[in-house]
């Protein structure tokens, strides 16, 4: 009997120290430890990257080509390893096009539902549409085309890839003679040129060409009715002026419409039948606003109003506007609030009238006149757009813009004919509109006839499933429409959870990334429960987790630690639950045992003024008004989808922006936000990489490096040889290795395999070349100084206070074991978060400073967080305000303020439940924050 146990031997990589695990399979097996103890380490950079490696080994060679390697981990052995899936938590796509919809297919099955049992209706008359007679189609050709010479085609192919010989065969058989291929006539006798099976192509049966006339009508009516018959119900009328298809299927008797069978690509808005052409299929415009061009009224245009034409090389532009002033009456000095709204329109929008404008440079040296109408600023700015090569420039024009509702399709992105298809009343986009919960209701509530029954069943089975599955990982409040890229991370790792879930596979590995990251303690249970359907589907799900309520419902626990870092790596404890909560030796079954750990504080803070958000009503608010006192701890609560995030980000975060900074982002809707005078910046620590490329590291990014760069050039030997700080930078080649260019490593290409980095031979990976390696400070290199903890960095520089100050803020925030010269790409969000809060505690502050940070525990430890809160903290003790959304009930206790939104999420969130201190809060009866606060606020 084989063990059932998945055998890790000897794993190294990273901070692991060749360790031995055991994880038995078909279990919930959650990974904790400290943050940097190695849990990502294990189960994904080990034990997923080992599953994956294998599965594309297993392929071809020349498949492989086509596919990511991952980098073989380094262990000795993993035995019992089955396919592997990682669920992490990267946004699931930055594609406009995709959508919660299409992501977890269910408008897949939505489109194959409305083109099978879906009722058309004239975009004209609203009229139901029903199928057309010869008779009918007829008459209308008549009416449409008389006195004209047409074809009679019979459609077979519309846009679709292949080479179709068999087919060319088929129609010679049948006795015809010319087709029209992709609009040109070519005779069947005299061969077809082969096709390219890549491209798409049309093909149509010329059956007739005719002039027509009412004396032709017999004629006419036999050739419609061959070409019904050979294309099985579509007939196409093309003359010099026009083209037209009409269909035996879904014509409108009154108006003469006709849509013709329906496809699922008929509402598809990524295929040319179904989108909408005004928009492309995307819903928004990105037009140029004329609020963002002109952001400030009160100056004229001589004093740089029109921000986009008031750069160095808008003489002309300037000129262009006076002699349209000389025109029409309005002067460039005047403020545009004062111009008249019809010569603004001219301005904006231009003018056809014709005009002699005349350039004259200020050197005198080149003049011309010439005579043309004036395009307007809006105008001129998009042909531009449109125009240029230079991409630096077109994303220079993108802070102009805005996205607006495309007018044609109202935003639904789909072709009139095909909003025009219902089920229930309803069209397949404002299905979409609904929120989950609703569209279940929908879907379970469809009054059909029995053959629309019969045809729809298994479809609908699909449909209800999935959405169940969405509702079942705290989701239901978000809608089919809802575009992938503006999902958070956990949103969008449930997301493809409860795909996976639908699929029902068995035997795989799943490794999750904290699934519970946004999700509220109220929606855990719903989380948990779809963890262990996956689980009794004959899955092995792996867990990284911090979630209290997760490791307690686990089959298995392994901790990691004892610390973080080089301090970390090794198994803590291996076992269930109720061991765990008996270990002396684990850290986080310490937590477990006595989750007080994290004290309430003592502390009174008094609030010095408060800013004030009014008629807040983007996306699901509700016109609110909110008040947030300043100078204290303020946490924004509620369920997924209350509208936190919309508030505090979307609306006061670039409201905020947009005031210091001076940019012209576009805010949520709001009346106004006042009690700005109160504070003096606003600071976003969010969880984005500190850098994108591996030269980055925490060192340079914390502003550490700086000064250590200058100690080295304030040696004994640098100043001799005349050495500035400069040397000592990778990014220069004066100290830089040359071979490697000062990244340390080279890259081999390996073709079909993963790349391979090596150590650079000339500097052996110290990055730099061997004189600037020569100059020491106690003994150690610029190289060895990156190589050092920030721990160790911290003793090692501890009679530097420069440099003393700014990594003792890092080691305060709990990344006392990252390396000074590690690449930023390798940090986790929650890492990357800290980086920011280390560097904003080292700045010596106004203390009138808005802190805004969306989930700071994301990745955090019981033992992490009480170093957040005590970072936190010094920064309200200093006067600043901090402002975090958040789910985490440690955080939230130990806030001074607490602003509740809800009650739930989407339609039935966007108010605020209740505001006060964490014990109001814990006494509000309609809170769910409050109802998990009440039992905390005692321990």
């Amino acid at each position: 009997m084989i063990d059932n146990k998945l055998k890790i031997r000897g794993a190294r990589h990273h901070n692991l120290k060749n360790i031995d695990v055991d994880i038995p399979k078909n279990q919930l097996v959650v990974i904790s430890g400290l943050s940097g103890s190695g849990k990502s380490t294990l189960a994904f950079d080990t034990i997923y990257a080992e599953g994956q490696r294998r599965y594309v080994e297993s392929l071809s060679s020349y498949a492989r080509q086509f596919l990511e390697m991952m980098d073989k981990p380094d262990v000795d052995s993993i035995e019992g390893l089955s396919p592997a899936i990682a669920i992490q938590q990267k946004t699931t796509s930055k594609n406009p096009r995709s959508t919660v919809g299409t992501t977890t297919e269910i408008y897949d099955y939505m489109r194959l539902l409305f083109a099978r049992i879906g009722i058309p209706h004239c975009t004209n008359c609203k009229r139901k549409i029903s199928t057309q007679s010869v008779e009918r189609i007829c008459d209308s050709v008549l009416k449409d085309f008389l006195g004209q010479k047409i074809l009679i085609l019979s459609p077979l192919i519309q846009r679709k890839k292949g080479t179709y010989e068999k087919l060319f065969e088929q129609i010679k058989k049948d006795g015809y003679s010319r087709i029209r291929l992709n609009g040109e006539i070519l005779s069947l006798d005299d061969g077809i040129p082969p096709l390219d099976r890549q491209k798409w192509h049309n093909i149509e049966i010329v059956v007739d060409r005719i002039s027509t006339s009412k004396s032709e009508r017999s004629r006419i009516f036999e050739a419609i009715q061959t070409a019904i018959k050979a294309s099985k119900g579509d007939v196409m009328i093309s003359s010099d002026k026009s083209e037209k298809i009409f269909s035996q299927n879904n014509a409108c008797p009154h108006c003469g419409l006709t849509i013709g069978e329906l496809e699922p690509r008929n509402f598809s808005f990524n295929s040319p039948f179904g989108l909408c052409k005004t928009c492309n299929g995307l819903g928004v415009k990105m037009e140029f606003d004329a609020d963002l061009v002109i952001p400030d009224k009160s100056k004229s245009i001589l004093d740089g109003a029109i921000v986009p034409w008031s750069g160095r090389f808008s003489a002309f532009r300037r000129q262009a506007l006076r002699t349209v002033g000389q025109k029409f009456g309005f002067d460039l000095m005047t403020p545009i609030e004062k111009i008249k709204p019809k010569h603004l329109k001219i301005i904006l929008n231009g003018t056809s009238d014709l005009i002699d404008f005349q350039y004259n440079s200020k050197s005198g040296d080149s003049s011309w006149k010439y005579t043309n109408a004036f395009e307007g600023v809006l105008v001129n700015l998009q042909r531009v757009f449109l125009e240029t090569d230079s991409e630096s420039k077109r994303e220079w024009l993108k802070q102009f813009m805005r996205d607006t509702h495309c007018t044609t399709c109202n935003g639904k992105k789909l072709k009139p004919e095909s909003l025009a298809v219902t089920i229930n009343d309803l069209g397949i986009m404002d299905v979409c509109d609904l929120s989950i919960t609703n569209c279940f209701d929908f879907f379970s509530n469809l009054k059909l006839t029995e053959t629309e029954q019969h045809i729809g069943r298994d479809i609908l089975k699909e449909i209800k499933e999935r959405l169940e599955f969405l509702i079942n990982v705290g989701l239901n409040y978000l809608t089919l429409n809802r575009l992938s890229s503006t999902l958070s991370g956990g949103e969008s790792q449930r997301i493809r959870l409860a795909t996976q879930i639908g699929s029902n596979l068995t035997g795989v590995l799943y490794v999750l990334d904290e699934p519970t990251i946004g999700l509220h303690q109220r929606d855990n249970a719903r989380l948990i429960k779809t963890l262990n359907k996956l689980r009794n589907l004959g899955n092995t799900i792996i867990v990284v987790e911090h979630d209290e309520e997760v490791i307690r419902n686990s089959d298995w626990i392994i901790d990691l630690g004892p610390g973080a870092g080089v301090h970390g790596g090794n198994i803590v404890f291996e076992g269930t639950i109720k061991k765990i909560l008996q270990s002396n030796t684990s850290v986080t079954g310490t937590y477990l045992k006595d989750d007080s750990l994290i004290l309430l504080e003592n502390k009174i803070r008094k609030p010095e003024g408060s800013l004030i958000i009014k008629d807040a009503s983007e996306n699901n608010l509700k016109n609110l008004d909110v008040e947030i006192p300043l100078g204290l701890f303020v946490s924004v609560t509620g369920v997924s989808g209350s509208g936190k995030s919309t508030l505090i980000n979307d609306i006061l975060l670039k409201s905020l922006e947009n005031h210091f900074s001076k940019t012209h982002i576009s805010s949520g809707a709001h009346k106004e936000i006042s009690g700005i005078d109160n504070i003096d910046k606003v600071i976003a620590i969010d969880q984005s990489p500190i850098g994108r490329t591996p030269r980055s590291n925490p060192a340079t990014y914390i502003g550490a490096f700086t000064p250590i760069r200058e100690l080295y050039s304030n040696t004994a030997l640098s100043k001799e040889r005349g050495y500035a700080p400069g040397q000592f930078s990778f990014n220069v080649a004066d100290g830089r290795c040359f071979a490697c260019e000062g990244d340390g490593v080279k890259q081999i290409e390996m073709q079909f395999l993963s790349d391979v980095y090596v150590k650079c031979d000339e500097c052996k990976g110290k990055r730099y070349n061997s004189e600037t390696l020569s100059v020491l400070y106690k003994g150690k290199n610029v190289s060895d100084v990156l190589q050092m903890t920030v721990y160790e960095a911290l003793n090692f520089f501890e009679n530097v206070p420069s440099i003393k100050r700014k990594l003792q803020t890092v080691n305060d925030v709990g990344l006392g074991y990252i390396k000074l010269g590690q690449s930023s790409t390798t940090l986790s969000g929650g890492e990357a978060q800290r980086v920011k809060l280390a560097s904003e505690l080292s700045k010596r502050g106004t203390g009138k400073t808005l802190y805004i940070l969306d989930e700071p525990t994301t990745g955090l430890h019981f033992a992490d967080v009480q170093k957040l809160l005590d970072v936190l903290n010094r920064l309200v003790n200093l006067g600043n305000t901090v402002v975090v959304i958040e789910h985490n009930m440690d955080i939230i206790k130990n806030s001074d303020w607490l602003i509740d939104l809800g009650p739930e999420g989407g339609d039935e969130g966007g108010r605020i439940v209740t505001a006060g201190t964490p014990l109001d809060v814990s006494k509000s009866p309609g809170s769910y924050t409050g109802k998990y606060l009440k039992k905390l606020m005692k321990k």
